[in-house]
């Protein structure tokens, strides 16, 4: 490995060796394209006639009025597959076109990422195939109906208990990856994973945080006091994040799946609650046992249900640049209502975490702060899981 990899002592390439050469030509080709002048004008293109970028930054005046200061929302709910993953998706896909690759292979929790890689599988004509856990695959019928419409494979992926979520469909991919590197390309959605992963998907989307940035300097001709984003595996916090980084004055807020309470072990908040561990081929904070095995995490939300966080999250949490809290299910699926009701915005489940630490926490909040939070995607995929949680 030629480039930087690790955050602090986070991050890392923790592989079989196999995967090592693997690795190597995927950082060659990612350090090589990424700033190759033609690569980068094809993906603006892409980046604005086929998502739809750039995304709004909407002032919220209703949920403003009613909490007391300014709210702006990052509309990436409103980008072509309904959710931020489609930056990564594009970029990545771009550069398995350049590499020469026929096949793309993907993991994916709440079915945005398989989505938005399924997408982009039709769109450069490369074979596709979506792992998911069996538990995702039931939660997420209608993400897993619009992945096979756009001529994706999803292959459910289970424990020997029956279970599945998106640390097990990782797990597949990386297999899948290891039988057949030669024509196959494994896009990763999150910032999680073994290096270049957290730096390559950092980077595509954190067009976000320098729309952001631009946005909000020509709405109030100052940065932002705050900004706030959903953290599972990380990759829409960094690229809101990104660029603020530099900014000691904006108060950066990652807000993780608090499940059904810290002190019931039924939760996603691998910061808050985990140990330094490896999982994915990279050392972050992971929630594990006493022994080190992995433990199975809970959220009502399908995205953020991975029991580890991306390697750079950890290092900013132990910088203490980032401010990492969490919110439960109960006050996740209450914000989800709020923000229906104060702007008749549906939110994704996941962005809906961060819509409740602003509602949470408000009274930490002056009447002169300027909040934006990151609305990551939208909430159609949600709905079912709403009504269900309301019986």
């Amino acid at each position: 490995m030629k480039h930087q990899t690790k955050f602090g002592k986070y991050g890392g390439v923790f592989v079989s060796e196999i995967l090592i050469p693997i690795l190597e030509e995927v950082e060659k080709a990612y350090f090589k394209f990424y700033k190759d002048k033609k690569f980068q004008h094809e993906l603006r293109e892409l980046l604005e006639n086929y998502a739809g970028r750039p995304t709004p930054l909407y002032f919220a005046k209703n949920l403003s009025k009613k909490l007391g200061f300014k709210i702006y929302l990052k509309r990436e709910d409103l980008l072509h597959s309904g959710a931020h993953k489609i930056n990564n998706s594009l970029g990545q896909g771009l550069l398995a076109k350049y590499m020469g690759k026929k096949r793309v292979i993907a993991e994916t929790g709440a079915g945005q990422h398989g989505v938005s890689a399924a997408m982009v599988g039709a769109l450069f004509g490369m074979e596709t195939c979506v792992y998911m856990g069996v538990e995702d695959i039931k939660r997420q019928g209608l993400n897993v109906f619009r992945m096979r419409l756009c001529g994706a494979k999803v292959i459910p992926v289970e424990t020997e208990k029956g279970k599945g979520t998106l640390c097990q469909a990782v797990n597949e991919a990386l297999r899948d990856w290891v039988t057949n590197p030669k024509t196959t390309y494994y896009l990763l959605g999150s910032v999680v994973g073994p290096h270049p992963y957290p730096t390559m998907v950092r980077n595509f989307q954190k067009v976000i945080s320098q729309e952001i940035k631009s946005q909000i300097l020509g709405f109030e001709k100052k940065l932002p006091d705050y900004v706030v984003a959903c953290v599972g595996g990380g990759s829409n916090a960094m690229g809101a994040f990104s660029e603020f980084l530099g900014y000691s004055q904006v108060k950066l807020i990652g807000v993780e799946a608090g499940g059904k309470g810290l002190e019931t072990g039924h939760h996603c908040a691998s910061i808050s609650k985990g140990g330094d561990g490896i999982l994915h081929g990279s050392l972050s904070k992971v929630l594990q046992d006493k022994d080190g095995q992995i433990l199975e995490g809970h959220s009502i939300s399908a995205g953020l249900d991975y029991p580890g966080v991306g390697p750079e999250h950890s290092f900013l949490a132990q910088k203490k640049r980032v401010k990492y809290s969490n919110v439960t299910d109960k006050e996740a699926v209450s914000a989800f209502k709020m923000l229906c009701k104060t702007e008749g915005i549906i939110p994704a489940l996941e962005s809906a975490h961060a819509i409740a630490y602003v509602i949470k926490y408000k009274r930490s909040f002056s009447p002169k702060d300027i909040v934006v939070v990151n609305l990551s995607g939208r909430g159609d995929k949600d709905l079912e899981i709403i009504n269900k949680y309301e019986e």
